[in-house]
């Protein structure tokens, strides 16, 4: 027996929820809601979010230098000749090389690590971008390496690690130190503490 229109707008609509679910703070219930918007919305909201969707789906890549993430490869900040080329600072995510754009914290440049070393989850050294920042700290113009990473346990096994490998490679390495409290993620905080911790950072 063929399916009516109902039951195919139904199922469409199913899918969308599904997928919605899978975006992070979205449970089923949550998902459910955001989906009745849209479709209420569909002029105004839906199919624009749908049209930009697309267009960064085809546009938007990750940057082979940072990790970043443009339009453009090298990204903007990377080609960007007004940053300060003497200090990379090394965060886990895309998010936290946001967070401290937002509070125009720092003015160098950016290394993407791409998560964190993890035993609990299986993450190891080869699944993080951390190769391409060794040869990126011996380069002759940078002088500081900054370890941004989160002050959880992994975050801080992490910045142990990367401390350890770039040992040879002539920079002063440093953490971010008052403001970040342990347990703290960089993407959930004020732009205040932000530049507090940069300013407050020490060797290791």
């Amino acid at each position: 027996m063929a399916k009516g229109p109902f039951s195919l707008a139904a199922a469409d609509v199913e899918r969308l929820i599904r997928l919605l679910a899978k975006l992070p703070g979205l449970g089923p219930r949550s998902a459910r809601r955001v989906a009745l918007h849209l479709i209420q919305q569909k002029e105004t909201v839906m199919r624009p979010l749908a049209e930009a969707l697309a267009d960064a789906a085809e546009a938007v890549g990750v940057c082979s230098r940072c990790g970043n993430i443009d339009t453009a490869d090298p990204c903007e900040i990377c080609a960007d000749p007004r940053r300060d080329p003497a200090s990379i600072c090394v965060v886990e995510q895309v998010g936290d090389l946001w967070a401290l754009e937002r509070a125009s914290a720092f003015r160098g440049r950016y290394h993407v690590l791409g998560g964190v070393l993890s035993a609990l989850d299986g993450v190891t050294p080869e699944d993080l971008n951390i190769e391409t920042l060794i040869p990126r700290a011996a380069e002759a113009d940078v002088t500081e390496i900054i370890l941004a990473t989160n002050a959880t346990v992994d975050g801080q096994t992490t910045a142990h690690y990367l401390t350890e490998r770039l040992e040879g490679c002539g920079v002063t390495i440093t953490r971010l130190a008052r403001g970040v409290p342990v347990g703290g993620e960089l993407d959930y905080l004020d732009d205040g503490t932000l530049i507090t911790a940069f300013a407050s950072r020490k060797g290791v």
